[in-house]
């Protein structure tokens, strides 16, 4: 039974898509059975073959237009065949030994969201910049704590990611999003590396203006959102 599948969401990663494969299949060496799913969101670069070339084991979802992250994400969630997703960016930033470092606290933990918050940043400015203004506005209005967000890693139950509200830019509100539905949220620091190639696909003011009206939304998810009840089925005394 394979435990865990990572997703990497690409788009244009050519040159660290493959040097990540190669580390996701070192650091599992002796850690749980697992998958890695890359979802190549409609990259024009050889991403998915670099991919494919890293791992043969590795698997490849491809976009034929790029749709987003979170589109991508999504399609990852519904091919994972592991308990537990990981999300890792596909720039190289993340480190997957941090996975392993976690995995027997994941393990002996009742179903949670763990959610990196990066020690030290190797952003540009803009990402910088557009990161804290999203962090700011976020916490004002859904006062979820979170630290760090928009980190790209990520480590959950595969049932709770099945079940978010799907939208655009959902993956920035992961965390507000899992503690709408009861989950805990469980911030674990972890490494943030500098890209070894490519820029970011990021600018600030496309993030700025759509991480505020997104904000606006999830406030009003969450303030709309019914704790789930118990159903029992009722059968009369004749059966």
């Amino acid at each position: 039974m394979i435990e865990l599948t990572i997703i990497v969401p690409v788009h244009n990663e050519a040159g660290n898509i493959g040097p990540l494969v190669k580390e996701i299949s070192a650091a599992f060496v002796n850690g749980p059975a697992y998958e890695v799913i890359v979802v190549d969101d409609g990259s024009t670069d050889n991403s998915s073959q670099e991919a494919l070339s890293a791992d043969r084991k590795v698997r490849v979802l491809r976009h034929e237009k790029r749709t987003g992250k979170s589109r991508a994400l999504l399609s990852g969630f519904q091919a994972a065949n592991g308990r537990w997703i990981a999300t890792l960016d596909g720039d190289g930033q993340n480190d997957p030994a941090d996975i392993i470092k976690l995995w027997s606290r994941i393990e002996s933990s009742p179903p949670a969201l763990f959610a990196g918050v990066r020690k030290r940043r190797n952003d540009g400015l803009i990402k910088l910049l557009t990161s804290r203004f999203a962090n700011f506005v976020r916490k004002r209005l859904l006062k979820d704590d979170c630290r760090d967000a928009g980190c790209g890693f990520k480590i959950l139950p595969t049932a709770a990611a099945l079940h978010f509200p799907y939208f655009d830019n959902m993956h920035r509100f992961i965390p507000a999003l899992s503690r709408r539905a009861g989950l805990p949220v469980i911030e674990v620091d972890i490494e943030d590396r500098p890209r070894l190639a490519g820029v970011s696909k990021y600018g600030f003011f496309d993030r700025a203006a759509v991480a505020f009206l997104d904000t606006v939304g999830v406030f009003w998810l969450i303030r709309r959102y019914s704790d789930p009840v118990q159903v029992t089925e009722m059968k009369s005394a004749e059966n």
